[in-house]
């Protein structure tokens, strides 16, 4: 601690335990906890409270004070937990008895601030914080305080329920702490007491007929097997599961929505299997049924796709929202994937009476398949094809591009129920986008990207399903390049992505920003990825998309001409903006966009700026034409700008592009790998004369220097390592001096100046 702070500390102590002093908001406490923290993990908790007397003298009397401020007394608790989270301070508090006099019955806990959700989540907190060694599970057993967490799961407060829930998690981990370093005992008889209680509570729990005591239980379980990946999981699961597999037998069944997340956690953890035969079935069991179409069948005469299925018009499948969304036909059998009844009326009946409840399990299903496509813990074999054709005939359902058979009531209630359902197009434009990881039929492949198409040609999708569309487009793009071994296209793909440029080049003229901004964020990454395929810039040549994306640079919305900086900026380095249109002029010459761009940087505040500056300072990597014709005076006018600009991102980025210039002044056009043992090579020292003296002419020195004493950390810090790092690179220039080498001026002014 600084000795003005120290000097500050007690007048701010001596405010805060003043019930007279109200505080108008807690903002001021949330910061200075921050800087506890930070004072605490650079050093020792005991040293602070010996050399700050008055934070001990505070946390004596928060708990005896009247009036005071419940912010406060939560404020006290948890800065008492952060100091006691290293044991020696730990038990320095303790002899004082400090410790039981704010977290036991002797302080808010057994008086009336305890009715204020503020103080009950602050002791919480600070008790989280506490618990980090052996000696905080003696003092709360000691405390009794496993009750009062137990009790709080059920607080009236979401947040206080949320944060028991996570320290009693937390308490079971850290009482088996020393159990994950060995085999842990084959019976959790043979655990610590408190882990025993704990999973006691947690068993009674979850055989309570009370649900909210079942959530309970499941949201501890979760944030356990999520966070904790120690052999002990291995044997609390193998005592739970068959507990958990007894939920799923009741009708309804009891908090799917958590038992769902549960499994789901217990699914991606690394110390734990679910082996299909088990492990799946009950996952599989976790969410009810849900019913989608089964495949599409062929054209009818007059209208679109016709979607054909079994009895009803819908292949009736209980659609087990955590194991897969396993739409099959009669022939086809996914092991490890339970079978469902098909074709149940009366399971129809209950689903689609309810709009709500058909668009909820739906969207459920959908984003539970999300997280599970990438696991290795999936379902195996899994049933890519199926959910690929599951995918694309929802989303069809969803625009209007499908119907069911004729005679289906089930199909058409479904279609009223899809029809323009922005949920369902997130969600299975989301689900889409995830199984591009894994290969599929050709036919499935070109139904996927005519679906896309179809989305992103419509003038009724919304900017949020438009965004999902465009995202989903460029995974499947990346997938087919990946397939083929190398960045090329399928001439399939290639003639997707020409047709798809007329309807982006629609998108950028949207009159809605969110369209225009993903739009361009799109064209900046299949130009970064294609823009050396001949077909791509052909096209793109030929299109008014560059031109278009030069015109947003002047948009209304910052955030749109900050993208249309970042897509400019690629175009141009890749030599593909703003050429006039029409194949004959390809690779033509272009017009200069320096001088717009730094009068962009500084006349916009709001859009352009960190944008901008990445932008140069990849076009200085990349050896862009603009810059190679005279780099310095690009690199002084880039640094002038952004030394005036007030965001410190900027600023920072200058000192970026700084480095950059002097690698490549030096010899070293790639910037070294942080994690490389060895140390940079130094330059030669007619290197470094050549560098320092680019270095003064474009005022890099003299850049340098004020950032040093930014008042923003991230921009001194930055340019502290470029110093050092001019610093290294000089080392041969001295050595040069020192053993009586001819003398340059300049160089060494710019050295003397350094030191």
């Amino acid at each position: 601690m600084d000795p003005e702070c120290a000097q500050l500390l007690p007048g701010l102590c001596a405010a805060l335990a003043d019930p007279g002093q109200p505080l108008a908001d807690d903002t001021c406490l949330e910061k200075l906890l921050d800087w506890f923290k930070a004072l605490t993990e650079a050093g020792s908790s005991l040293q602070l409270l010996q050399d700050s007397p008055c934070l001990v003298e505070l946390l004596l009397q928060v708990p005896k004070t009247l009036g005071l401020s419940p912010r406060v007394l939560a404020f006290s608790l948890r800065l008492a937990g952060l100091l006691a989270a290293q044991e020696d301070c730990f038990q320095f508090l303790q002899q004082g008895e400090l410790l039981p006099g704010l977290f036991g019955e002797a302080g808010p806990l057994g008086g009336a601030a305890w009715t204020a959700p503020t103080v009950r989540s602050g002791w919480i907190q600070g008790l989280r914080s506490l618990a980090q060694h052996p000696s905080a599970l003696h003092f709360l057993a000691d405390l009794g305080a496993l009750d009062t967490v137990v009790s709080l799961q059920g607080d009236s407060s979401l947040f206080v329920a949320s944060a028991a829930g996570q320290l009693l998690a937390h308490i079971l981990g850290l009482s088996l702490r020393g159990q994950a370093e060995g085999h842990p005992g084959p019976q959790v008889c043979d655990w610590p007491a408190s882990a025993q209680r704990i999973v006691g509570h947690i068993e009674e729990s979850l055989c309570s007929p009370a649900t909210p005591r079942v959530t309970q239980a499941l949201n501890v379980l979760t944030t356990t097997f999520g966070h904790c990946h120690h052999p002990w999981t291995q044997v609390l699961w193998a005592r739970l599961s068959p507990l958990v597999a007894c939920l799923l037998e009741k009708d309804p069944v009891p908090a799917a929505h958590s038992l769902v997340d549960l499994l789901l956690s217990v699914a991606r953890s690394p110390a734990l299997e679910l082996r299909p035969a088990a492990g799946w079935e009950t996952v599989a069991q976790a969410s009810g049924p849900a019913w989608i179409p089964a495949h599409a069948g062929p054209p009818a005469s007059g209208a679109p796709e016709r979607c054909r299925t079994g009895e009803g018009g819908l292949l009736g499948g209980r659609l087990k929202g955590a194991a897969g969304l396993a739409v099959r036909g009669p022939e086809q059998h996914f092991p490890g994937l339970p079978a469902g009844p098909e074709g149940d009326p009366a399971v129809a009946d209950t689903l689609l009476s309810s709009r709500s409840a058909c668009v909820g399990l739906l969207c459920q299903t959908l984003a539970h398949l999300e997280l599970l496509q990438p696991l290795p813990q999936r379902p195996a074999p899994w049933p890519q094809a199926p959910l690929l054709g599951a995918a694309v005939t929802v989303l069809r359902f969803c625009n209007g591009s499908a119907v069911p058979a004729s005679g289906s009531d089930v199909g058409g209630r479904l279609c009223a129920i899809l029809a323009s359902c922005v949920r369902v197009q997130r969600a299975a434009l989301g689900f889409l986008g995830a199984l591009s990881e894994d290969t599929g039929p050709p036919e499935l492949v070109t139904q996927v990207f005519a679906v896309l198409l179809d989305y992103l040609q419509s003038p009724d999708s919304s900017p949020t399903v438009l965004k999902k569309a465009f995202q989903a487009t460029l995974r499947w793009l990346l997938s087919a390049s990946t397939r083929r071994g190398c960045c090329d296209l399928d001439p399939p793909t290639q003639l997707f992505l020409r047709e798809l440029l007329p309807v982006l080049q629609r998108r950028l003229c949207s009159p809605c920003w969110e369209v225009r901004d993903s739009g361009l964020e799109f064209l900046t990454q299949v130009v970064g990825r294609w823009a050396g395929q001949a077909g791509f810039r052909h096209a793109l040549l030929a299109s008014e998309v560059p031109q278009l994306a030069q015109q947003l640079l002047q948009d209304p919305e910052s955030y749109v001409r900050a993208s249309a900086v970042t897509a400019v900026g690629q175009l141009s380095s890749r030599g593909l903006h703003a050429s006039p249109a029409g194949p004959e002029h390809l690779g033509g010459p272009q017009k200069s966009l320096l001088p717009e761009l730094l009068h962009v940087l500084a006349a916009d505040s709001e859009g352009f700026p960190p944008q901008g500056m990445q932008v140069f300072t990849q076009w200085l990597r990349d050896g862009h034409a603009e810059v190679a014709e005279d780099t310095e005076r690009f690199v002084a006018r880039v640094l002038q700008a952004a030394s005036r600009d007030l965001d410190w991102e900027v600023r920072a980025q200058g000192l970026e592009l700084a480095r950059v210039f002097l690698e490549q002044t030096l010899g070293q056009p790639g910037s070294r790998c942080p994690y490389a043992v060895a140390a940079p090579e130094a330059a030669a020292p007619g290197r470094v004369a050549q560098a320092l003296r680019a270095s003064c002419r474009v005022q890099l020195v003299e850049f340098a220097f004020r950032a040093l004493f930014d008042y923003d950390r991230p921009v001194a810090q930055k340019s502290c390592d470029l110093l050092l790092f001019l610093r290294d690179q000089a080392a041969p220039w001295d050595s040069l001096q020192e053993a009586g080498g001819s003398p340059d001026v300049a160089v060494e002014a710019a050295l003397q100046r350094w030191r």
